[in-house]
């Protein structure tokens, strides 16, 4: 298991989803960054001083969407773990390596989620 606590991004542009996420996850003893938008989740992810295990995001974001800021999120940090989550889950299209949590979600389901997939990064 992890020796300290996973960090995860969280990246919402809706500020109650945002909070109630970032909620749950601290909840759950995850250390949580929060960015509003694509320009600051870039932020996190190019200062190499801060750990990010994962990267939650929601897909439709304003301006660059979910999928364009994991592509520059992998060129930043090749192994990052990143989780999509949408209203629209079933209709789009994830990388083979990339994850994906439809909305609305329970709290079980993104704890299973997250778990699941910094289990599998850990081994």
């Amino acid at each position: 298991m992890f020796t300290n606590a996973p960090t995860i991004l969280v990246v919402e542009d809706d500020n109650i989803v945002r909070m109630l996420i970032v909620d749950v996850l601290e909840e759950l003893e995850y250390k949580v960054l929060e960015a509003d938008g694509s320009e600051q989740a870039l932020e996190f992810l190019g200062d190499g001083t801060k750990q990010i295990d994962l990267m939650m995001t929601d897909v439709g974001l304003p301006g660059m969407d979910g999928r364009e800021l994991a592509k520059k999120a992998r060129k930043l940090r090749q192994a990052l773990k990143v989780l999509f989550a949408s209203g629209y889950a079933e209709s789009i299209d994830v990388p083979e390596d990339m994850h994906m949590i439809g909305k609305p979600f329970s709290i079980d389901q993104l704890r299973d989620k997250v778990k699941n997939i910094l289990e599998k990064a850990s081994k």
